[in-house]
């Protein structure tokens, strides 16, 4: 009995020695891990659930969910780095058709995590029944093709497509169409194109789901009787200028389509029709011309009736060598002496020939510039003057001069010598 009293004293002491080791565990664990009370970092996209396959959701408010969460700081580390443990859930369980104000459910995969708030708490949301209709796929062309031809029936690898979406939405298809744009088109076009749905005044309809989404179409463009394209063939007589020669000759249009009554004519066309001549005598500058073109009786050109001729003309490039060329000293201040070692050097110049063989020696000098130098031994860089500008200075040997600059001493006049008077003799 005595004993069972003891026991029962020493309870209430037992109690406050767990609470206090409660306290100090407590205490030490914050100390080392402590809570906060954060803004979570990211917008969590709102999943939505149970949703029956037959609805459809069409309209909604906000989809994704900014929160407040409290919890310690290897929480938070974890909450940062795993997206996954973050989710926000609306159920659609059961719903019909109709216009919803639905909770939304925060879930957090890791404690011990405290939410503290989050926005927004409820959506407003649309649902529609989920509607299919299989409608055949029509070929809408746009344009014309080039003069001379005509569209002939199109091929579509398919001719039906699914149309998917909210009720509402397939209810306002009046067609589905593929655009196909032939202008100036001269050959049968093979293109892939992306279905649309349309509405009775040929609005394209957005938000809804087709099925293929896309058409291969091949379209026949073909050449009428008595048409034909030919290639254009440049004209030239005449040579250019000695020393230039032809860089390109361009003509645009390259093809032209030309047109008779009669089909036979143009089908005994060799495949290309000729230019008027380009006269190319004495020729040193480009050619920038428009001509006709020399066509037999009977057939004309669809179109402009003249092209445009491009003669691309250069010179002739070339080099020539020149060499123990004089090196002038300029800018020497007084006083000063340069003596230059080599006095001369070899250059080698290019540029267009008729140029090179023109050249004189006013048209080129190579100059040591010592303005500012005083007296010392310097390695210069000459510099070459060229007054004509298309031509260029390939090589320079030596490339630097070595210059010697002394300072020049004033002469220091020679004595006059002093003459003594001869004695006049005594007679």
């Amino acid at each position: 009995m005595n004993l069972l009293r003891q026991t029962v004293k020493l309870i209430p002491t037992f109690l406050l020695a767990l609470a206090l080791s409660v306290t100090v565990w407590i205490s030490a664990v914050t100390s080392t891990d402590p809570t906060a009370e954060r803004q979570y970092p990211r917008q969590v996209e709102i999943e939505f659930i149970g949703q029956d396959p037959s609805v459809i959701l069409t309209a909604g408010g906000s989809t994704t969910v900014s929160m407040r969460l409290s919890a310690p700081t290897s929480i938070w580390d974890r909450l940062t780095n795993e997206r996954s443990l973050v989710r926000a859930v609306v159920d659609l369980s059961g719903l019909e058709p109709g216009e919803y104000e639905l909770p939304v459910q925060v879930q957090i995969n890791t404690s011990p995590v405290r939410i503290i708030s989050y926005s927004p708490a409820k959506i407003n949301l649309t649902m529609e029944r989920l509607q299919s209709l299989q409608m055949p796929v029509r070929l809408v062309r746009r344009g014309d093709p080039a003069i001379g031809y005509k569209t002939g029936d199109p091929t579509l690898d398919t001719t039906e497509a699914l149309v998917s979406g909210p009720a509402s939405l397939v209810q306002q298809v009046a067609g589905l169409q593929v655009v196909l744009d032939v202008t100036k088109a001269n050959d049968t076009i093979s293109r892939s194109l992306d279905i649309q749905a349309v509405d009775a005044n040929g609005l394209v309809l957005n938000g809804l789901t087709l099925e293929p989404s896309k058409v291969t179409i091949i379209q026949p463009v073909i050449q009428m009787g008595g048409y034909r394209n030919v290639v254009v063939k440049v004209v030239t007589t005449g040579l250019v200028d000695d020393g230039y020669r032809l860089t390109t000759i361009s003509v645009s249009p390259a093809a032209v389509t030309v047109f008779a009554n009669d089909p036979s004519l143009v089908d005994s066309l060799p495949g290309y029709v000729e230019t008027s001549p380009v006269d190319l005598t004495g020729a040193r500058d480009d050619i920038d011309t428009r001509l006709n073109l020399n066509l037999p009786a009977g057939i004309s050109v669809v179109g402009d009736q003249t092209v445009n001729v491009v003669v691309g003309i250069a010179a002739i490039e070339g080099s020539i060598a020149l060499n123990d060329m004089t090196i002038e000293v300029i800018n020497l201040a007084p006083g000063l002496a340069a003596e230059l070692s080599p006095e001369t050097l070899n250059l080698i110049l290019s540029g267009p020939l008729p140029l090179l063989d023109n050249l004189v020696a006013g048209d080129i000098r190579v100059v040591i510039d010592l303005g500012g130098v005083t007296a010392g031994t310097y390695q210069l860089v000459p510099r070459i003057d060229l007054a004509i500008s298309e031509l260029r200075v390939q090589s320079v040997l030596p490339s630097s001069i070595e210059v010697i600059v002394e300072e020049v001493g004033t002469p220091t006049p020679s004595p006059t010598p002093t003459r003594t008077p001869r004695p006049t003799p005594t007679r």
